[in-house]
């Protein structure tokens, strides 16, 4: 029988100071990215961006991965993880859908120096290495996408 994987899309965001846009999920203890699970057949940057508008309210064209990120499993699915660049964004309203249809008690931006005090470690340290990388293209079929 074959692993149960899911392909996690998760996008970062920045405000002009730099702080990074984090969701609450009301499932899991600590503040996240904003993304999900691709479906099947979902181009990931696809997925990513559908992910932010449905918790966000914004509307992003994502192209450039800042980290890949695997986990494996434990009490949850095995996971790879991409980050996209969402880029900066000068908007301060963000609409976040009521909780009993979106799972989220709400979205932040938060100062990078604060991340490992809202997140899990896992979580601040996947932030912080998109932080410190450049990103790579994402390729469909060995064409860029978007």
């Amino acid at each position: 029988m074959r692993a149960s994987r899911e392909l996690g899309c998760l996008v970062l965001v920045r405000n002009p100071r730099g702080d990074v846009l984090l969701v609450d999920p009301d499932y899991m203890d600590g503040l996240i990215l904003p993304g999900g699970a691709a479906g099947p057949n979902e181009p990931p940057h696809l997925a990513a961006a559908r992910h932010l508008r449905e918790e966000t309210g914004l509307t992003l064209r994502l192209t450039d991965v800042l980290a890949v990120d695997f986990t494996p499993a434990d009490r949850y699915l095995e996971r790879l993880g991409l980050v996209f660049d969402g880029g900066t964004v000068t908007t301060t309203r963000l609409a976040v859908p009521p909780q009993h249809r979106s799972g989220l008690l709400g979205a932040r931006f938060v100062p990078t120096p604060e991340l490992p005090d809202v997140m899990a470690p896992a979580q601040a340290a996947r932030v912080a290495e998109a932080l410190a990388n450049r990103s790579l293209p994402l390729l469909l079929h060995g064409q860029r996408s978007g």
